[in-house]
């Protein structure tokens, strides 16, 4: 039974119930209905606080139309001056809170204690500039510039849904297209693509010194099975540990996003099911590691790994050099960075990260990552069978209607080499060295759609030719 279905019979319920039952739901909603009132809030927070929409468009079109009916009966409100958001479905059952922090973006509060959420952020000592190639040079080839403009007008090939699409050729901003609302300007949500930042910085703390692949020992007991799992196998997600991705239902991963102020703790509280390495398994919770352990190593021993200057490095260290001025990891509620899916960027900040990975860690002539270690992101997890990379990425497009377990990307014929991130909703970004492309789709696009951004992938390619 979806979730839509859960929380429709949860919301009858209470039409149905008598009055001591209506009081007790108030008071202990099931944690169905505080994952709804959760996600609200977060949603709602994170589109007002750091990408300045309005916060009742934001709950009518991000929260509310996606597809879940009960939603329609979830209400907000916004202090402005404590910079709080609340949410509850008929007015007093669920009590989704979230809070907005500088330097961190919004939390889920889901044990109320906004004072300590609230302590876990920075301000930046300075407001970056943007680098030198902003914006984007263009202008190098006209015809083709206009052929591939015209592309990103088509509508089956932007698909339902489009925010914000940016096609980088050689380097150079050769086209884009933003939905109505929207604008370069508008920072917006990448999903899962923030995995992929994720092991960006692992490979920034590999590069000092302070972690390596083949590390273990990440679980204090030296008696805990758990404590064999290597780095390596962390970043190819077959750590072997218990995590349920789904989202019809109470599972892990919802668990953890909105019902958790320590996500990564949670994360590290599961059992190992199978052995390491053995079996590929797509975790958020395993991002959440990776950026805890990360998080440990930037800060070092006996230090805080969720002090401002350590909840500062992905500015400091990755997006300030990359000019991604707007770019933002949201930390929870107990100061782990939400690597594994709560980053925002604009379209051309996204671009610009999708370029940093196409030149190999390098930019404006400074190596920022090991050498070699893009390319090993790139290499299949052997658990995998071919659909995923060694450092949190796909090798894959999004599915659309393809069978599971085949490669959607062969009947559009890409390149052998190309390379995805990819987020929930229709986010992507995808990377063609051989033809120096890269091409990012943002939009609300629910997978039911089936929609796959490889069409809109392989016209571009071909206009470029």
């Amino acid at each position: 039974m979806g979730v839509a279905r859960k929380l429709a019979i949860g919301a009858a319920a209470v039409v149905i119930v008598g009055a001591g039952a209506t009081l007790a739901l108030a008071v202990r909603p099931p944690e169905l209905l505080r994952v709804g009132a959760n996600y609200g809030a977060k949603i709602v927070c994170s589109n007002v606080f750091v990408a300045e929409r309005d916060a009742q468009a934001v709950l009518a079109d991000d929260v509310q139309a996606p597809g879940h009916p009960v939603l329609k009966y979830l209400s907000v409100r916004v202090d402005q001056q404590r910079k709080i958001v609340r949410t509850q479905f008929l007015g007093f059952i669920g009590d989704g809170l979230a809070v907005y922090r500088p330097g961190t973006g919004c939390a889920v509060a889901p044990d109320g204690d906004v004072a300590r959420a609230a302590q876990y952020q920075f301000n930046p000592l300075k407001i970056w500039a943007p680098s030198p190639n902003v914006p984007w040079p263009t202008g190098s080839q006209p015809e083709t510039e206009k052929a591939v403009q015209a592309l990103l007008e088509q509508q089956a090939l932007a698909g339902p849904g489009m925010r914000g699409i940016a096609v980088i050729h050689n380097g150079r901003l050769i086209a884009q297209r933003y939905g109505e609302g929207f604008s370069a300007a508008t920072p917006l949500l990448g999903w899962s693509m923030a995995k992929t930042v994720s092991a960006a910085l692992v490979g920034m703390q590999i590069g000092d010194g302070k972690l390596s692949l083949q590390q273990n020992g990440f679980w204090p007991d030296k008696g805990d099975p758990r404590s064999s799992i290597t780095l390596a196998q962390l970043m190819a997600m077959s750590s072997g540990l218990q995590f349920n991705e789904g989202y019809g239902d109470v599972s892990d991963v919802t668990r953890m996003l909105y019902l958790e102020p320590d996500m990564a703790g949670y994360s590290a509280g599961q059992p190992l099911a199978q052995a390491p390495g053995s079996v590929w398994n797509y975790s958020s919770g395993t991002t959440l590691l990776l950026s805890r352990i990360w998080q440990r190593a930037a800060a070092g021993d006996g230090h805080d790994a969720a002090s401002a200057a350590v909840l500062s490095l992905p500015h400091d260290r990755l997006f300030a050099p990359l000019g991604m001025s707007s770019a933002l990891i949201e930390a929870d509620a107990r100061g782990n960075l939400v690597g594994s899916s709560y980053m925002y960027a604009t379209t051309h900040d996204w671009a610009r990260f999708g370029q940093f990975l196409l030149q190999d860690g390098v930019w404006q002539g400074k190596r920022m990552l090991p050498s070699g270690f893009v390319d090993a992101m790139r290499q299949p997890a052997p658990a995998s069978r071919g659909q995923y990379g060694q450092g949190q990425l796909w090798r894959w497009g999004p599915s659309g209607d393809t069978p599971e377990g085949q490669n959607p990307d062969l009947r559009f014929q890409l390149p052998a080499d190309t390379y995805w991130m990819e987020g929930h909703d229709g986010q992507s970004i995808a990377v063609v060295p051989s033809r120096q492309l890269v091409v990012v789709r943002l939009g609300l696009t629910p997978h039911r759609l089936l929609y796959q951004p490889q069409a809109l992938l392989a016209a571009v390619l071909k206009a470029v030719e």
